[in-house]
């Protein structure tokens, strides 16, 4: 096993998302107060609250939230399947330690989230299959059966995409799984992104309800827009499998904060509510973002997102997309995130559009391309 390497992202971020005036490059969706959230509670999840005890929870998570969360998945998953995180990160982490060995080999669609692919690389040998911006950022399934080896036990995917919004379709889908299926590999697919499809009939199964080794990786932070309560999960088919999971969240937190699972719950309890709001404000925004790639064609390339809050642009122009963030960020306080920040060349840079205040952030943009470029 090898140490882990720098979390480019996260480290790029935490010392600049928190002194930043606008968080263009965000990857969630408008959060709610505490408040807001508990006005939305039912007389169940009120009584939770207001009776809560500090204590430790459950291990795999409140039996009540787990039933919640199976919810998502179909009649096929039910609590029982479905095991509680401190946010999905921690989820990556177990699933790779319970599952890899030295001798094991990975497949992993890149760019990505850096944990799907430098957490695996810890533990064994790991083959990406690159995405390609020409091809409109496609995977092409082809790829992933060149990758595969004798020893491959998982493979890892993202779709709805992050850092690009692009998806695959059901019958990618499908055939993903007819792929693993015969060599007998797991497949890992982080679903964070779920239900902020821009057509619905984008919307895929989860992997845990079509394949019997499929794993669907869920959060509280981005659909939902609640990274604070820090609420990850992963829903699973193989109860036994999460049971080695568990075992190595032993190691890390243990268990959840008792708040954050009735937050959660309540949170969950009122999805629709939240989750048309979220699609409310990033259908406006990347219409908004429509017209300024429009106006800036010859600066920007604008491959349109089909799912989640994020999308990818590529500088045109003469200049570097590290560059072009600094500049963005020292002159007029607007954090974008650079492509070399997801170890991939080329002058792509994330933006974030879940926010209700982008279109002033949009706007700072519009100023520093006129002042700057």
């Amino acid at each position: 096993m090898s140490k882990l390497p720098i979390f480019n992202l996260e480290d790029y971020l935490s010392a600049r998302e928190f002194s930043a005036p606008f968080m263009l490059g965000g990857s969630d969706s408008e959060t709610h107060s505490l408040g807001q959230i508990l006005d939305l509670a039912d007389s169940e999840s009120r009584k939770l609250w207001d009776e809560l005890s500090l204590h430790y929870t459950e291990p795999y998570g409140m039996p009540l939230l787990l039933e919640e969360i199976a919810g998502l998945y179909g009649d096929d998953i039910e609590g029982a399947n479905i095991l509680s995180f401190a946010g999905a990160e921690e989820g990556i982490y177990c699933l790779c330690h319970a599952l890899l060995e030295p001798t094991d080999h990975a497949i992993v669609v890149t760019p990505c989230y850096q944990s799907l692919e430098s957490v695996p690389s810890s533990l064994c040998e790991v083959t990406e299959v690159g995405l390609d911006e020409v091809d409109g950022w496609e995977l092409h399934n082809d790829r992933v059966i060149e990758a595969i080896k004798p020893t491959t036990k998982l493979l890892l995917i993202n779709y709805p995409h992050n850092p690009t919004g692009a998806v695959i379709t059901k019958t990618q889908q499908e055939q993903l799984v007819e792929i693993a299926r015969t060599n007998d590999i797991w497949i890992f697919s982080d679903e964070v992104y779920r239900n902020l499809e821009l057509e619905p009939s984008n919307r895929l199964p989860t992997m845990a309800s079509i394949y019997e080794k499929g794993i669907s990786l869920g959060v509280m932070s981005k659909s939902f827009g609640l990274p604070g309560l820090r609420v990850g999960w992963i829903a699973a088919q193989s109860r036994q499998l999460l049971s080695e999971l568990s075992n190595v969240k032993h190691y890390l937190s243990i268990c959840n904060s008792a708040p954050s699972e009735v937050l959660a719950l309540i949170a969950l309890r009122s999805q629709d509510k939240i989750l048309a709001r979220n699609l409310e404000i990033i259908q406006s925004n990347i219409a908004l973002l429509d017209r300024f790639f429009s106006d800036q064609v010859d600066l920007f390339a604008w491959t349109r997102p089909k799912a989640g809050c994020i999308g990818f642009p590529k500088i045109m122009g003469h200049l570097n997309s590290d560059v072009f963030a600094e500049k963005l960020l020292n002159t007029k306080g607007v954090l974008v995130v650079p492509a070399s920040v997801f170890n991939l060349r080329g002058n792509f840079f994330r933006i974030g559009f879940g926010r209700k205040n982008m279109p002033d952030a949009l706007r700072m943009v519009r100023d520093f391309i006129e002042e700057e470029i």
